[in-house]
């Protein structure tokens, strides 16, 4: 190393700034953070900043979940059972 670099001075801390961000360290289900992760990559984002945006979404609607979204959830629940097609019960 060059003797002209003056290191003593230095300080340690991170490349760039993350105003309004804290770091913090959680543990999160394995399927949870692949699917983060693979919604995030088509969205061409981060899967943080996927995650920071969701716990935005959920505490500002007050709700995490919604009507129409719960809708939404139980339709494609339905669907996937065999009890629900095109928009219409299925009579078994």
């Amino acid at each position: 190393m060059k003797e002209d670099f003056a290191f003593s001075k230095g300080k340690r801390s991170s490349v760039f700034s993350s105003r309004g961000k804290t770091r913090v360290t959680m543990y999160l289900d394995n399927e949870l953070l692949d699917e983060f992760r693979t919604r995030a990559e088509k969205q061409g984002k981060g899967y943080q900043t996927l995650i920071n945006e969701t716990l935005r979404c959920a505490i500002t609607t007050g709700s995490p979940v919604d009507a129409e979204t719960l809708r939404k959830i139980i339709r494609e629940e339905l669907k996937k059972t065999g009890t629900w097609d095109n928009g219409t019960p299925v009579q078994s």
